[in-house]
Order: C-alpha cells, then structure tokens, then sequence
C-alpha cells in the first residue's frame, strides 16, 4: 500500500526501432523492455566503470549494476533521465540508514520549486489537485499528527476484516479466465484485484469503480499514454474524491450508524479534538488508490513471475499450500518482497542541511534515492541474496521502507499477495509462462518495478 510514488517520465521519447529498442540515446528514458531473470548472478570480472543505468537493458535486470554500485560506489551522484542530478543509496547500512535519517525531508519543498513544478519529482499533477499533504511529503511533527489520525481508521482489524472480501475478488477474476487455459496475469488479474479491493475498501461505490480502473490505468503506463494524461487523471479522481468525501460527511451527519468504510472511518478519525481536514482526506484517499495499487500489482506480478521461473520453489510452496501450511506462503512473500520487490527506489528524500552519509558529502537540498532494490541483494546482510530461498527465515528486508515513513498499508499488501499467490497456485496448479523471458517488457519509470503484461498458460478449469 502506500509508500512509493512515481518519477513522472512524460517528457520522455516515445519511439521505438522496429526490434523494439530505444530510438536515440538509451539513457533518455527509462526501461521497458524486457527481462533475463533477476537471478542472475553478478558476472565474476566487474566492469572498471560506472555501468549505464536506466537504459532497456537495465530495467530488464538491474542488479549486476547495482551490484557493482555496491562495492564500488554505494553512495553514488547521478544524472537522472528527467535532468535531475540524485544521489543513489544501495548498501544495505547505508540504505537503512538513509531511510530514518531525519535530516533527509520527504516534502519537496527542500529541493528546487520548479523540478516539482515540471512534473520531474512526485506524482504529475498532484500539487495542483490540491493532493500535497499526504504521507509522502509531510515531516514530523504534521506527519506524526497525520499518521496518527490516519492509523486510528486503518487498522490491522480492518485489513484483517477485508480478508474474505479480497479473496472473493481474487476468485471471481480467475473465474474469468479459468476456462480458457491462458491469460495476461497483469492486465486480468494482478492489475484489477488492488482496484477493486481499495474501492470496496475506501468505500467507492461499486458502479463508480471502473471509473478509478481507467484512472489508475492511465497512471500506470508512466508516460506511455497521451502527454499530460497522468495529471488530467489526478484531477478527474481529486474531483470524484471530492464529491465523495462531502457525500459522506452529510450521511455521516444523518445516521448514527456510521459506514465502514475507510473513507468514513477517516472523516470520523480524531485525535485529543483534531480531525483529518477534507483536503488531508481527499490526499490520504488518493495515495492510499494511487501509490498503493501499484505496489500490489506488481508485489503480484513480480511474484508470480519469479516463482515461474523457480520451478523447484514454486513446487515447495505448492505442497505446502495442499498440505494445509500457511507458513510457507509468509516467509515466501517475504522472499518475492526482497528478491525482486515492486519498489524499485524508495520516494524521494532531500537533504535539509550537509550531512555525510557512506563517505559522501550530500550538500543542502540534495535529493537522495535510496535503492531498496540494491540493498535487499546486499550480501553483506543476507546470505546467498542472489538466490530466491522462500524458507528464508533472517529477512529483514527494506521492500516496505523503515523508520516513520514504514508502509502504513503493508498488512493489505501482504494479504493481497498471499491470497493472489495461494489462490492462483491452488486452481491452477500448471501454470506456465506463455512467453521466452526476454519478449516481456517491463513498464517505464524510476520508482516502481514491474512487469507490462505476463502471458501465462494452463489447464483450463472445467465447468
């Protein structure tokens, strides 16, 4: 749920050669073409310089460059795609460090007015939404005032009450493909099931959820729809979201008996005679929809992927879920979840004073990116990282952030992946990809990591 949000790529070029490489220089946009698999291990002669980052080639398997980031450079100052010059943290010390330093702000308001107002940090379009005071740009003491409020509704009660609600979801959705013996598990299944569980979970009315379908749609392509579509995207949902919110505040104001639904619970939310205002609604609404999507998507996908990829581990999650056992399945979503994570790099921080970190001078109103990506393959944390083990019990891994800043909707996440993974591995126990690895593309952009479409096969349920 949220945690990350998007690096907006909108000014990036668009063309493709015929074989579906990049026109033009490589490093002018981030990658979307597709993947070796990620277990990989790091070629044993390391290049003598800096490996090209953001390239194709290196959004299909980023880590033999992280991993030479790693040892030679692991708090490394860099250009990226959009023109803003980041610092990029990838040791897994450093990294942890990083993310609870509070010296590093979360709110953009300590790097350069104009970047954000380009579009080139943070989600398109959501200062002039109005969507600005929301988890990922706030600093104590207005985040602890916020998260406070914020986790009197969204309680693991609450996430742990949804769980058959998320689980009627997953099997209706594979009830639509389960017959025919293939389909794209993005666009069919790991995209929809995060839509519809966060509106039924918001409180969005069952007729208006295709509405958000579009939306979060356009706001997942990362610059591949119409220039300008992410930001019109935000001010249709802010809209709706106002509407929604005032809707309910009346209800909520006729009935004494409350709705609950999340939306509700956070209008109703207070804390020694301090409420949620209605714009700290509305942006708490939005991230929760916009940043917490994604994470599942690809938390889903990325998963399912890899454990194709592994037959022997998907093979032990297998008996382990027919022999009743549900252990497996935490620890293994925990292994996906540092193995090849949906969070590519964590939001951005800046530096609101000098401060040294992994040796480097990082100068007032740096931004800082730190690489979760990179730190959970860190072998100086965890053994053989560059092995999918999903027994793996020592796995602190930093895929939902550390410190304040720590996912606030990681239990939905979990529940929604596990109940994703079990649920497809139990109907349709042959899965297989429908693809060579290398003719899958993943999607554009700095933060998040996943896959644009998984063509998969199987034996279709019967009747």
């Amino acid at each position: 749920m949220p945690h990350q949000s998007h690096q907006s790529h909108e000014s990036r070029p668009q063309q493709v050669t015929a074989a579906g490489a990049p026109a033009g220089c490589p490093a002018a946009a981030a990658a979307e073409t597709a993947a070796e698999s990620a277990a990989e291990a790091v070629p044993a002669t390391a290049p003598a310089t800096v490996p090209e980052l953001f390239t194709w080639e290196f959004a299909a398997d980023p880590y033999p460059a992280y991993a030479w980031l790693r040892e030679h450079a692991p708090v490394h100052r860099t250009r990226l795609p959009s023109g803003v010059e980041a610092w990029l943290v990838t040791r897994y010390t450093e990294a942890r460090q990083a993310l609870a330093d509070g010296r590093l702000s979360k709110n953009p308001v300590h790097h350069s007015e104009s970047a954000h107002g380009k579009g080139k940090i943070g989600i398109p379009g959501e200062r002039s939404a109005n969507l600005m005071t929301h988890l990922l740009n706030i600093d104590p003491p207005d985040h602890t005032r916020l998260r406070r409020l914020v986790s009197k509704a969204f309680t693991p009660r609450r996430v742990a009450a949804f769980a058959p609600r998320v689980q009627e979801l997953t099997d209706r959705l594979i009830d639509s493909f389960a017959g025919r013996g293939e389909a794209d598990l993005i666009h069919e299944f790991a995209f929809p099931l995060p839509i519809y569980a966060i509106c039924d979970l918001l409180g969005v009315p069952r007729e208006d959820q295709d509405d958000f379908r579009d939306w979060a749609g356009m706001m997942i392509r990362h610059g591949q729809g119409p220039r300008g579509g992410v930001a019109r995207s935000v001010k249709k949902m802010r809209g709706y979201l106002a509407e929604l919110i005032h809707r309910k505040r009346e209800t909520l104001g006729a009935t004494a008996e409350p709705d609950e639904d999340l939306i509700s619970a956070l209008i109703r939310a207070s804390d020694h005679g301090e409420h949620l205002t209605e714009n700290e609604v509305a942006a708490m609404a939005f991230i929760l929809l916009f940043a917490g999507f994604e994470t599942t998507v690809n938390l889903i996908g990325n998963g399912t992927y890899q454990l194709l990829r592994h037959p022997a581990q998907r093979e032990l999650l297998q008996k382990s879920l027919a022999a009743g056992d549900m252990d497996l399945l935490g620890t293994g979503i925990e292994e996906l979840l540092r193995y090849d994570g949906p969070v590519e790099l964590a939001t951005w921080r800046f530096a609101t004073e000098e401060l040294t970190l992994g040796g480097q001078r990082i100068a007032a109103g740096d931004p800082v990116l730190v690489v979760l990506a990179a730190a959970d393959r860190d072998p100086a944390r965890f053994d053989e990282p560059d092995v999918l083990d999903l027994t793996r019990r020592d796995n602190q891994h930093l895929g939902y952030g550390h410190g304040i800043h720590y996912c606030l909707g990681a239990p939905l996440a979990r529940l929604e992946g596990q109940t994703a993974l079990a649920t497809l591995l139990t109907r349709l126990p042959d899965l297989r990809l429908a693809a060579e690895p290398d003719e899958l593309r993943w999607r554009g952009g700095l933060i998040m990591r996943g896959l644009r479409s998984l063509p998969v096969e199987f034996t279709p349920e019967r009747p």
